[in-house]
């Protein structure tokens, strides 16, 4: 019973583990505990997926590198290297147009009048205007997403249709820009309207989940995948009209002087803005082809992996739930690639940490159990084994505690107290259990002294065996050294303890000990097991006891016993041969000399004598 409310107690514990490690997994992907490091999973992510340039085979990256800073430096143009004048600006974009760009966009500052007079500004407007539909960026941005750039969108409009869009970034917690969305402080970021140029119409704030929600950027590759021209040669015109024909192109500053390269999840060093923005924009024209999953199937995924172990554990797999743990968190890896490569994004790290915390939590409920059994079955099997064999004994059981069958020669025992069941029937229940336990205890101890195992009571009968489970050599001196002491001193205590309690005394014993091969283990059910022998010797040696019925001798031993003996006793006497059902030929018994003697108690025992082992 003991066992049976821990393995109910067990798997209440297990499914505490099973909340625990959910919540914990939840509440850290609810509070973005270690929303960094899932960050980089998505990074290795986007790593593993590898590059697709197809994705930007339509845009074209018009970068002024380090290569255009030195050209402007040593043209000697004007005496400031940088911000160039606006009017080369206009130059390169009627270059671009000549060469049959289909949209430019301008990922530059002109928020401000030009450095170099009114003048440069007209340059820029009129090239804007022959271009048509330019995006012209900004991060000076003003209430409702007023800008100022060439004196405000009202006259941006008048300039091709020129359209302003917020170039802001909000790069993750760690820095790296990995989200765009549709619009930032009230105007329609970079990206969105770049897209909504390429696609011919508005873009629709659902395809974000709303204005200001963020979605993945879907990058085709490392720094250096989107085709790219260098502003100088833009500005020159030398250059093929075929790179930038029906292209879209993004002009912008690609040289490390000018601060503007950042971390992307795709490593191989830092990206240009231009770049980034053409990663953006082609994400939007592909209609956002990777997403973050709902936050509901990351709480479920998180749920299912914080019971993986609690589940195994509750079967006492304490082995198993470790490696299908340690399993199901690389399978869980591997299906969150196959799932990005599918085109959503779940969180893994959360996931896994409700899995690493249900793994711990399951094998310390399970083996804090299994030491709980142990525990139970030591303190069990101590009341039947000398406590030095225990230890030996539970180190060579298997997982249930249930020694397996082995065949052995052992010398078994068997021992009935006479005239009892009559003796019962006259005194009340309390003091029949008192007097039983009194001589049942007496008996324990000489058995156990003598280094035998107790299989089993049954009434006041004793079942015990000798030289099993553990081997020992001498096991038949053993049982016999045992059944000298309960027919003598220990029954003779039994006895005088009656008396003194006023109780009938002169009870006498029946004992039978017979050698040979018997199958021994534990049997039984999980829940309930037991030790035992089984064989034709353990029924002999059941029938040599209930033999002693009705003669003078308390003590029968049969002669397989006493051929094993490796000191044979002065006392030892041949009493007769006997037939023994069950066996074809007769047995030749032996007894101790000291073993007879009369009682008026034997004399009214009967056949319905308490006795639960076979009789002859």
């Amino acid at each position: 019973m003991r066992r049976q409310r821990w393995r109910r107690r067990r798997r209440l514990l297990l499914l505490l583990v099973a909340l625990v490690a959910s919540g914990a997994g939840v509440l850290t992907h609810a509070t973005g505990a270690f929303h960094r490091t899932d960050l980089q999973t998505l990074d290795a992510r986007y790593q593993v997926r590898g590059a697709d340039p197809s994705l930007l085979r339509n845009f074209v990256v018009v970068g002024i590198d380090s290569s255009t800073l030195t050209f402007f430096a040593e043209s000697h143009r004007y005496a400031a290297n940088w911000p160039f004048p606006r009017r080369d600006h206009a130059r390169v974009i009627d270059n671009l147009v000549r060469a049959g760009a289909r949209h430019i966009a301008v990922d530059l500052q002109f928020s401000n009048p030009s450095n170099f007079g009114p003048a440069d500004d007209y340059a820029l407007a009129r090239a804007l205007t022959r271009a048509g539909h330019v995006v012209l960026a900004t991060t000076t941005v003003g209430a409702n997403g007023s800008t100022d750039i060439l004196g405000g969108n009202a006259h941006l409009r008048e300039f091709g249709h020129a359209v302003a869009a917020n170039a802001y970034v909000v790069p993750d917690s760690d820095g790296a820009y990995r989200r765009t969305r549709y619009s930032y402080q009230g105007l329609e970021t970079f990206p969105a309207a770049i897209a909504a140029q390429v696609l011919g119409h508005p873009v629709s704030p659902a395809l974000f989940g709303g204005p200001t929600a963020s979605v993945p950027i879907d990058y085709a590759g490392p720094p250096g995948t989107v085709p790219f021209l260098s502003y100088w040669r833009a500005f020159t015109g030398r250059f093929p009209a075929s790179l930038v024909r029906g292209k879209t192109v993004i002009i912008g500053a690609t040289a490390p002087i000018l601060q503007d390269r950042h971390t992307t999840p795709m490593g191989g060093g830092l990206m240009a803005g231009t770049e980034i923005v053409a990663n953006a924009a082609a994400t939007i024209v592909h209609g956002i082809p990777v997403r973050f999953d709902a936050g509901w199937v990351n709480v479920l995924l998180i749920v299912l992996l914080g019971s993986v172990a609690p589940l195994l554990g509750a079967r006492n797999w304490a082995v198993r739930a470790l490696f299908a743990g340690l399993l199901a968190g690389i399978l869980y890896a591997v299906a969150a690639q196959l799932t990005f490569d599918s085109g959503w994004i779940v969180a893994v790290i959360d996931p896994e940490f409700a899995l690493l915390v249900g793994i711990v939590g399951t094998l310390t409920v399970v083996y804090l159990g299994e030491a709980f059994e142990r525990q139970y079955a030591r303190s069990t099997f101590a009341r039947f084994v000398p406590p030095g064999v225990v230890d030996q004994v539970l180190a060579s059981s298997d997982d249930d505690l249930r020694l397996a069958a082995v065949e052995r020669v052992c010398t078994v025992m068997f021992s009935d107290l006479r005239g009892f069941t009559r003796f019962s029937e006259h005194q009340p229940v309390e003091r029949v259990i008192a007097v039983v336990n009194h001589y049942l205890n007496e008996m324990t101890e000489a058995i156990l002294e003598a280094g035998g195992t107790l299989i089993a009571y049954m009434g006041d009968g004793i079942m015990a065996t000798f030289g099993a489970p553990l081997e020992q050599d001498d096991h038949a001196d053993r049982a016999l050294r045992a059944a000298r002491e309960m027919i003598g001193p220990r029954l003779a205590n039994f006895n005088g303890w009656l008396a003194d309690q006023g109780y009938p005394s002169g009870f006498r014993m029946g004992v039978g000990l017979n050698t040979g091969p018997v199958m021994c283990g534990n049997v039984g059910a999980e829940q309930r097991v037991e030790y035992t022998t089984i064989g034709d010797t353990t029924n002999t040696a059941s029938r040599l006891e209930g033999m002693t019925k009705g003669t003078d001798h308390m003590l029968f031993v049969a002669e397989s016993t006493c051929e094993m003996l490796a000191e044979r006793p002065d006392d030892l006497i041949f009493v007769d041969e006997f037939e023994v059902r069950g066996r074809e030929r007769k047995m030749r018994i032996y007894s101790l000399r000291d073993a007879t003697g009369g009682s008026g108690l034997d004399s009214a025992a009967t056949a319905d004598d308490n006795q639960m082992q076979v009789t002859p």
